[in-house]
């Protein structure tokens, strides 16, 4: 126990010494500064992007809500852990491990932000292209019409700009048409640039049923993806709930063998590495589901 004590102590005289050099600013807010400085100087640039749109639609966590965040998962790892073997040490490790994980999971949830960001864009191009090809019967046309109506945001806009480009500098749709559909693989997408591709190539006949059609395969894939995100949202809470509770079960085997008993066997090292195993498993389970629940957003 004399190293636990010593471990404490000299955690309470880092504490004092942080806030001492740091009274003008708010310790937490140093450590958080800390960090996202870190985590921006070596984060990919796909995830700068995208936290960059989070926080241009307003989504992006505040420092109060990571601060939150950072005490909800240092205090229930340290708790859980001092649960599982009854042993400081071993709870601060656990804890700062899983304050670790507050980037990945931020990471996560900026991607999935992102998505549904995009998906609802892609939307937004595909209904607004067909509704002005219905006017121009133009599809060049019908572009610049979207683009000018200010209901596109970047990189779509961008994208659809140069899609304008690219059709007035090749005289033909096809390279435009391509550039979008491997920029945007979603087969709304793809189908409604066949469709264009079909009616300005072969002229096809009754263009506008075809193009009917295709609004109300998209008005119904719309409505598919929003039933799909509240369902997963309510699916979400519930796997939370059954990951926290598989934590807990240590309670009931010491409910079951006894305090003293359970405290005997953890001086056994094959019960310590069994105990970190099922700890381990237990963390990986939520990961790999949050993981899943975030990045598969239902789009398609």
């Amino acid at each position: 126990m004399y190293i636990e004590e010593l471990f404490i102590i000299i955690v309470f005289v880092v504490g004092i010494y942080l806030y001492r050099n740091y009274k003008g600013d708010n310790v937490g807010k140093y450590f958080l500064g800390q960090v996202q400085g870190m985590y921006e100087k070596f984060a990919p640039y796909s995830f700068r992007v995208v936290r960059e749109k989070t926080k241009q639609l307003g989504q992006e966590y505040t420092v109060r809500q990571y601060s939150i965040q950072v005490a909800l998962f240092a205090s229930f790892a340290a708790v859980v852990s001092y649960l599982y073997f009854y042993n400081i040490i071993i709870s601060i490790i656990y804890a700062v491990v899983a304050v670790s994980f507050v980037p990945y999971l931020a990471y996560l949830r900026c991607k999935k932000v992102y998505s549904e960001f995009i998906f609802e864009q892609i939307q937004v191009y595909t209904s607004n292209t067909i509704m002005e090809f219905g006017t121009t019967q133009s599809f060049v046309k019908a572009l610049e019409g979207v683009r000018d109506s200010g209901v596109l945001e970047d990189p779509v806009l961008s994208d659809v700009n140069q899609m304008i480009n690219m059709s007035y500098d090749n005289g033909t749709i096809d390279e435009a048409l391509d550039y979008m559909s491997k920029l945007y693989p979603f087969y709304i997408v793809k189908n409604m640039h066949q469709l264009f591709l079909q009616i300005t190539k072969e002229g096809a006949q009754n263009s506008a049923d075809s193009l009917e059609n295709m609004q109300l395969d998209i008005d119904m894939l719309v409505e598919s993806v929003y039933r799909d995100r509240i369902e997963r949202a309510s699916f979400h809470k519930s796997f939370l709930q059954f990951g926290i509770m598989l934590y807990l079960l240590v309670m009931l085997v010491q409910y079951l063998l006894g305090r003293e008993t359970y405290l005997q066997l953890l001086e056994r090292w094959y019960i310590q590495f069994l105990m970190h195993g099922v700890l381990i498993i237990n963390t990986y389970f939520l990961l790999k589901g949050e993981k899943y629940y975030y990045e598969n957003v239902g789009a398609e």
